[in-house]
């Protein structure tokens, strides 16, 4: 007997080929952010809280003159916005070590795409909808004195994106190689929250901090974001450009231009997905 052996097609590898695999995991993050509402309800408490909460009461206390000018809900808002993605970011990213523990992880590694690609949809994934979701917040600028200002709210849209790809890239270096959840969120969290009060999203970074706090500000890349949306929102308000002068990010005495804080944001966010990249193509 003659045995009739069907000819397998196996894609061709070529750039197009893993491009498809990156929209591939980039969509699958997209559609499971949308079946989770509880996760998408959930994420927006720690913001509003921020924003209305800490930002009118101590507002109220400390006045307006430490802030450039402003007012301190004004001020708060474009450190909320960050640190909304943030959350949203890092934790979309360490959602591989479930697909590690489910099974699902194993089916992408034997698929004929570079395992690059996959770090890459993830990280894109990641950060589209971190973004997305700071659109609702972007929505409520008009409560706290910022004026709907299209090319404003489109530069702060780009901006978060760059962040959150940058956070989702970190997020993704602390968990590729972990196997357990369990061991990723300590680490996670213990991260977070220096990352999130040295960003200057809460208080000023040039001023009248201590030498050594303003040092850890500067080596900490999401106070970069997080200046750059903070002069961009204020540009739009009623006497913003001498309050976003004010506040800047100062090396020495020199300001930061909004140009570099965006290539220091993404030159790290670069490095730390190549570094994720490496360390998944690694053998386990």
């Amino acid at each position: 007997m003659t045995t009739t052996v069907a000819p397998v097609q196996v894609a061709t590898r070529g750039p197009a080929h893993e491009l498809r695999a990156v929209k591939v995991v980039w969509q699958r993050e997209l559609i499971r952010f949308r079946a989770d509402r509880g996760r998408i309800l959930s994420s927006f408490a720690q913001p509003l809280l921020f924003l209305f909460v800490l930002g009118k009461g101590l507002g109220a206390s400390i006045g307006a003159g430490t802030f450039g000018g402003t007012d301190y809900s004004t001020f708060l808002f474009p450190g909320v916005l960050a640190t909304s993605v943030m959350f949203t970011a890092v934790f979309s990213a360490i959602s591989i070590v479930w697909d590690r523990e489910l099974g699902f992880l194993r089916e992408m590694l034997v698929a004929p795409v570079r395992r690059t690609s996959i770090v890459l949809g993830k990280a894109l994934g990641g950060a589209t909808v971190a973004s997305l979701q700071a659109l609702v917040l972007l929505a409520l600028a008009g409560a706290v004195g910022v004026p709907y200002d299209p090319l404003m709210l489109l530069t702060v849209f780009v901006l978060l994106f760059v962040v959150a790809f940058t956070l989702t890239s970190l997020g993704l270096l602390i968990a590729v190689r972990a196997d357990q959840i369990q061991t990723v969120m300590p680490r996670v969290q213990l991260l977070l929250a220096p990352l999130m009060f040295l960003s200057g999203a809460f208080f000023p970074v040039t001023g009248a901090l201590p030498a050594w706090l303003h040092g850890l500000a500067l080596v900490n890349p999401i106070t970069y974001g997080v200046d750059a949306v903070r002069r961009v929102v204020l540009g739009v308000v009623d006497g913003g450009d001498a309050a976003a002068a004010e506040v800047a990010l100062r090396w020495g005495g020199w300001a930061v231009p909004i140009w570099l804080d965006v290539v220091v944001v993404a030159g790290v966010g670069g490095l730390l997905l190549a570094a994720s990249a490496w360390l998944f193509s690694r053998p386990e």
